[in-house]
């Protein structure tokens, strides 16, 4: 009978052994959720918890949030399946302002994205990103982010159109990736902060 009761509590101590492991894993998963959240909120200015779950969701770590906002320039450098040299020379060009300097992580990324397609999924974090960002903004901020994001974008599509380059044809498909990124800032567009 001793024998019997220890091992009933040997399979006890084993049951509540991985029960506490299971706990302290899930602990550590909120706890690295929690942090990624905080550098991202740190990072974006963005402070709405569940723009920022999405961010989280679309795998955009707080490395990579410097670099979103090169997105719209990739975005537009690929909408037509590929990218010529004009579209990557404009894409690094435009990037002088961003702050985005050669021999950085970002700007190795930034080469990355315009060498081997990124995810779609890129652009959808970015939209939610932008959405998240002009929350935190009064109307003039997000025109002149708009602005300037939406332009940078349309120099890009820009620089492979026309004629040898002559004219400044945007394709349908430059055109619709525009859009998009117009749409990311068109739910704020009439609101006042």
């Amino acid at each position: 009978m001793n024998s019997l009761y220890e091992c009933g509590l040997s399979l006890e101590d084993a049951f509540f052994r991985k029960r506490d492991a299971e706990l302290i894993e899930q602990h550590r998963k909120i706890e690295r959720i929690k942090r990624t959240r905080e550098a991202l909120s740190e990072l974006s200015g963005i402070h709405n918890p569940k723009v920022l779950d999405r961010l989280i969701e679309l795998e955009i770590s707080p490395e990579v949030a410097a670099s979103i906002a090169v997105v719209p320039l990739v975005e537009i450098a690929w909408a037509d399946g590929h990218v010529d040299e004009r579209e990557h020379k404009a894409v690094l060009e435009a990037t002088v302002g961003i702050g985005i300097k050669k021999g950085s992580v970002d700007y190795a990324l930034l080469d990355a994205w315009l060498k081997h397609r990124p995810p779609a999924k890129l652009l959808d974090a970015w939209v939610h990103y932008i959405d998240g960002l002009c929350e935190t903004m009064i109307l003039q901020e997000r025109d002149a982010l708009r602005s300037e994001l939406i332009g940078r974008a349309r120099k890009v599509a820009e620089a492979a159109g026309g004629i040898l380059g002559l004219a400044f044809n945007i394709s349908l498909e430059e055109h619709a990736v525009l859009k998009k990124m117009e749409g990311a800032f068109s739910k704020h567009a009439s609101s006042r902060k």
